[in-house]
């Protein structure tokens, strides 16, 4: 095979090679956050849609008939979570589980926490980049920040305690319901919002904590903290 020949196919080959590369950044750059977009836009419109037209509680004095939120099933979205600090179209639907296919349509919950608003540690993990980089600002959390969801019935506002802090995979006591390295002295009503750090990789998690700090029925409209 003559050096012309040798030079031409190895040039080829990183032609090939550099192509394959610039398709793969699209995909994950852009693609999956399409595809998240249009994921997560079903599960909030399914929620928007069960709520509207699920059962009704029976109203107190001078309330109106609210759903009765429903027990959570394995990759359905259950709730919508809101972070002014992330901006204010900054939505994304809480789906039960926390496996990948789930994570690529929105937020998922531990299944082995609490429940939301519940005696516990409610726990919450999303993508820090890719399928619509949900967590991509999770550094910039900080003490008082709200962390806001609904069900659609009730409105829970929890505050950020401290600045995100960095573990590895295997800590698992961060989800535990007082979350070692927390500064949560005994029991209460927690939320542990996970994701992945580096920004690129996984070899760490960022962890941010927070306390239940308010709770009020849909019906009397948006919690403060979605209006300041």
């Amino acid at each position: 095979m003559s050096v012309r020949l040798i030079v031409r196919t190895v040039s080829e080959l990183c032609i090939t090679v550099g192509t394959l590369i610039v398709l793969f950044v699209v995909y994950v750059l852009f693609w999956t956050g399409i595809k998240a977009g249009s994921a997560t836009d079903g599960q909030i419109d399914q929620l928007q849609d069960t709520w509207s037209q699920g059962p009704v509680a029976a109203p107190g004095p001078g309330r109106t008939a609210t759903p009765v939120p429903k027990a959570y099933e394995d990759g359905k979205p259950f709730a919508v979570m809101y972070i002014p600090r992330f901006g204010r179209s900054w939505d994304w639907p809480v789906l039960q589980g926390t496996e990948a296919r789930t994570l690529h349509k929105g937020l998922g919950h531990y299944i082995s926490t609490a429940a939301l608003g519940g005696s516990g540690n409610f726990s919450v993990a999303g993508h820090r980049r890719t399928y619509g980089d949900p967590f991509k600002d999770f550094p910039k959390l900080g003490p008082g920040d709200a962390v806001v969801l609904t069900d659609g019935t009730t409105w829970f506002t929890y505050r950020i305690d401290k600045k995100p802090y960095r573990t590895v995979p295997s800590d698992v006591g961060v989800l535990a319901p007082v979350p070692s390295k927390s500064g949560f002295d005994g029991p209460g009503r927690y939320l542990t919002l996970t994701t992945c750090d580096p920004e690129w990789g996984s070899s760490h998690r960022l962890i941010a904590w927070a306390h239940l700090d308010a709770t009020q029925p849909v019906t009397d409209g948006k919690p403060e903290a979605l209006h300041s």
